[in-house]
């Protein structure tokens, strides 16, 4: 897979002073030690890398190429995730994404049928999901959905789709699962938590000088499905796991904070979303918590950084997720964004972009009546370049490459630190 990740010249303004020669690591040379005198990394002296400039910028949009004039055909693409509740962001980051890339479409003149947009709000929940898909299914004129976002919920709504033989594409449902249950018409564009997980691993390995680790996960399909994956492979790597679960929304942390910060473990790994990581990182400062922080793509967004405040300083995220601010394969969507919402794409507003674009490139492909049946058929042999990847799907569903990259809270902003592969050299 060719991965459209970040130019050298582009990480120098926006990280700081980088380590050039030949992409190696900063030497980390800061340490702290934690409650029971051991001594550990810390997350703020894990240095940003310059990762190899990726393939080529993106040649092809949804807008371009064959086609002439819009007929007279209107067709329906849905976006489904958490629209509300307390981890909304990430929704909204998507959302916004998928009509922006309708709009572009259609603005383009080059579609042979105009594209309309609806939205179903299951607020990332198991609970949420099916009448959200319900809500979608019976509008027929949907053709194709983006989403569900967050792994629960699509584990829940597939059913809906699959019966209904409409082609879901999910920009960040991850829980390894899901492409194994026999979903028919389920579809994503991001690698599965089998494939973040194992480089989560790596890289905490790598700091765990004691080979200690603590894990935490939220207990949804996503949170656990996560650390499943990390605890099986740092065992395999020779790494201690001490590990519990704590119910999302859980309001207050300070028992299982206390439990990390008296536990002598080199790092904490959170696998959970921004909301109750937040509070989780409050309340490991409360505790005196000084070691090696770290949480997955649920977690990494700005909004977590507003909720931990000074607490969230030097976290850092796995996300198989790339960065519109910085990549200058995505500037041009990166302005568009902001132009029409006035903030800048968030988490996963890429690949929602991506999702919805490779929807519609399957659509053209179509001949005569655009039918969900005919949507998902075309999907199964698409190839369609776009910001983050050359989006081709495996028989599964499954995207097929995948590449894995560290965030970090650096100065009260979250910035990109590079790819694990980088960072692990």
């Amino acid at each position: 897979m060719r991965h459209r990740f970040l130019a050298t010249a582009a990480l120098v303004p926006v990280l700081g002073a980088l380590s050039l020669a030949g992409c190696a690591k900063s030497s980390t040379t800061n340490t702290a030690t934690g409650t029971n005198g051991t001594s550990c990394v810390t997350g703020a002296s894990i240095k940003a890398v310059a990762a190899a400039p990726g393939g080529a910028a993106a040649t092809t949009t949804a807008g371009s190429g064959g086609g002439g004039a819009a007929t007279g055909k209107t067709y329906t693409i849905a976006y489904q995730g958490p629209l509300s509740g307390d981890n909304q962001q990430l929704g909204i980051n998507e959302d916004n994404a998928v009509q922006l890339a309708i709009e572009q479409a259609n603005a383009s003149a080059q579609l042979p049928f105009t594209l309309k947009y609806v939205n179903a709000d299951d607020q990332g929940t198991p609970d949420g999901g099916p009448p959200a898909a319900r809500k979608i299914v019976d509008n027929n004129n949907v053709v194709a959905v983006v989403g569900p976002a967050f792994s629960g919920a699509t584990k829940a709504s597939e059913p809906i789709f699959s019966q209904a033989g409409i082609a879901s594409v999910s920009p960040s449902a991850t829980n390894p699962t899901l492409t194994s249950q026999g979903f028919k018409t389920f579809f994503r564009v991001v690698p599965p938590d089998d494939a973040q997980g194992a480089e989560a691993a790596k890289f905490l390995a790598k700091y765990s000088p004691n080979k200690k680790i603590y894990l935490v996960d939220d207990t949804t399909e996503y949170g656990k499905g996560l650390a499943d994956v990390i605890e099986k492979q740092l065992s395999g790597l020779g790494i201690t796991v001490q590990r519990e679960g704590v119910a999302q929304g859980t309001k207050d942390y300070s028992a299982i904070a206390q439990k990390v910060a008296s536990a002598s473990v080199d790092a904490l790994y959170y696998s959970g979303y921004y909301a109750d990581a937040a509070l989780f990182a409050q309340a490991l400062k409360s505790a005196g918590y000084k070691c090696l922080a770290m949480s997955g793509d649920g977690s990494n967004d700005d909004q977590f950084v507003t909720g931990a405040k000074d607490a969230g300083e030097g976290w850092l995220f796995s996300c198989p997720c790339g960065d519109a601010r910085v990549d200058p394969n995505a500037a041009s969507f990166a302005q568009a964004y902001k132009a029409k919402f006035n903030v800048d794409p968030g988490t996963y507003s890429p690949e929602a972009y991506d999702a919805t674009n490779t929807i519609i490139a399957a659509m053209k492909t179509v001949s005569g009546d655009v039918t969900r049946e005919k949507v998902a058929t075309a999907l199964r042999t698409i190839e369609y370049v776009g910001l983050t990847k050359t989006v081709k799907f495996q028989p599964s569903g499954e995207v097929v490459g995948s590449t894995i990259f560290v965030y970090g809270v650096a100065g009260g902003k979250r910035v990109l630190k590079g790819t694990t592969e980088a960072l692990l050299k």
